[in-house]
């Protein structure tokens, strides 16, 4: 059973966790590695390097829109897609446990997974935008 009365602010409190977690993975990509690092990396992947720039504004907006609840479910479902591409191209051959060697792909699957399930739950408690309003 789910618990109708609390379910909004668990929601709310992954919802704020994982705002906060991609705006500081965008934020760190654009002052600490730089947009032309973040581009370099991407293209040692063998991606584009736009890519990197697109990535790095969709980690920036995306938190901002979790953390300020903006369409939350629409952006959790398209951030999902991001970590799955994260994990196949930047961790797959580094094996299963994210303690491997240059992370492997346990870590960013399983936040996938919480962001596919955030757009499943609804936009919680206190969402400036929710995607329908009951």
């Amino acid at each position: 059973m789910i618990d109708t009365k609390l379910a909004p602010y668990g929601v709310l409190v992954l919802r704020l966790l994982t705002g906060a977690l991609f705006l500081t993975h965008g934020l760190t990509k654009l002052f600490v590695f730089t947009p032309a690092g973040t581009m370099g990396f991407f293209e040692s992947l063998g991606l584009p390097g736009w890519l990197g720039i697109v990535t790095m504004a969709a980690e920036i907006l995306g938190g901002i829109a979790l953390l300020t609840g903006i369409y939350a479910r629409i952006v959790s479902f398209g951030l999902g897609f991001i970590l799955l591409g994260a994990a196949f191209t930047a961790h797959w051959g580094n094996g299963f446990g994210f303690s491997n060697q240059g992370g492997g792909w346990e870590y960013p699957v399983m936040w996938a997974i919480v962001q596919f399930t955030l757009a499943a739950l609804g936009d919680g408690a206190y969402a400036l935008r929710p995607l329908s309003r009951k």
